[in-house]
């Protein structure tokens, strides 16, 4: 590797840095990417594409923290469902149906931005990306956190959901292919609107977006790569190569890990009100600089 080598890596791996630590914090990855990109050299947007690729290494690093609860998920599913023929089922303890259920609540849950993802993307990787948009849903969907962090119950555990509700905070998922609403902050919003603890909150949004996130991830990586093979213009191209790329997404998986210890201990005594705060500072101070014509949307 050369010299210029390393110098034109070092975006991709700030980049990488800045998916990891805001992936699974409510402020918005893609929004932080997109806003990244005014400061990269050339000042050029990431792209919706190199976002979902590097996303599979935050999922990676969920896969990992979660995997205990992934993997009693996926057996008491199973169990439930294919041993009903034979009767097993029946035994599964009051444990396992719960988390069998959870399985099903995940599904569901997945299939609002599955949809919505592939009938929307031509407008997902345009029209969604202006920082108009992204500057306002910021403010927007930090207020709404806010409330539903203070207002209702706040003591139901994962074993109380019921499918209406992972269904509905399934929607809320939905909304973060708006760079700008996240994926976190309005799966979270929801559940702590349905009166979910925030831990439980915080760990159902996790798990709920293990689905859609590598699913989106694999879906770009191939498409992108049969686009440079075929040379169509069906994908944007991509501001990086795939070295480059591959080292953006290995530095997301590391510090994702990270963040996600991070989040789920300080949720066990802290509000979301500083990622509140947070949101609604960046979202006005780009909204004032795209007002005064600093910036271009």
């Amino acid at each position: 590797m050369t010299p210029l080598d390393y110098v034109n890596i070092v975006p991709a791996l700030i980049l990488g840095l800045i998916q990891g630590l805001t992936e699974f914090l409510p402020i918005s990855s893609s929004a932080h990417l997109r806003i990244a990109g005014l400061v990269m050299p050339g000042a050029e947007d990431p792209g919706a594409t190199f976002t979902a690729i590097t996303q599979i290494g935050t999922e990676l690093a969920v896969l990992l923290y979660f995997r205990k609860d992934i993997a009693n998920i996926l057996r008491s599913w199973f169990l439930s469902v294919f041993s009903r023929r034979r009767g097993a089922g029946r035994f599964l303890t009051p444990e396992q149906r719960v988390q069998a259920r959870l399985g099903w609540f995940i599904i569901g849950g997945t299939i609002p931005i599955a949809v919505l993802g592939l009938v929307f993307q031509d407008t997902i990787r345009e029209t969604f990306r202006s920082l108009w948009l992204i500057g306002a849903v910021l403010v927007i969907f930090g207020v709404l956190l806010w409330i539903a962090d203070k207002a209702g119950r706040t003591d139901r555990v994962l074993a109380d959901m019921k499918l209406s509700q992972g269904v509905s905070i399934g929607l809320a998922q939905a909304l973060a292919l708006i760079p700008g609403v996240s994926r976190s902050g309005a799966t979270i919003s929801m559940a702590r609107a349905l009166g979910f603890s925030r831990a439980a909150a915080a760990r159902f949004a996790f798990l709920l977006a293990i689905p859609a996130v590598l699913a989106s991830g694999l879906y770009e990586t191939y498409s992108a790569i049969k686009d440079h093979i075929t040379g169509e213009g069906a994908i944007p191209a991509i501001p990086f190569t795939w070295y480059e790329i591959g080292a953006a997404t290995a530095v997301a998986f590391v510090v994702g890990l990270s963040v996600i210890a991070f989040l789920m201990n300080y949720l066990k005594k802290h509000s979301f009100l500083p990622f509140v705060l947070y949101r609604i500072v960046l979202g006005g101070t780009i909204l004032v600089l795209l007002t005064m014509g600093v910036i271009q949307p």
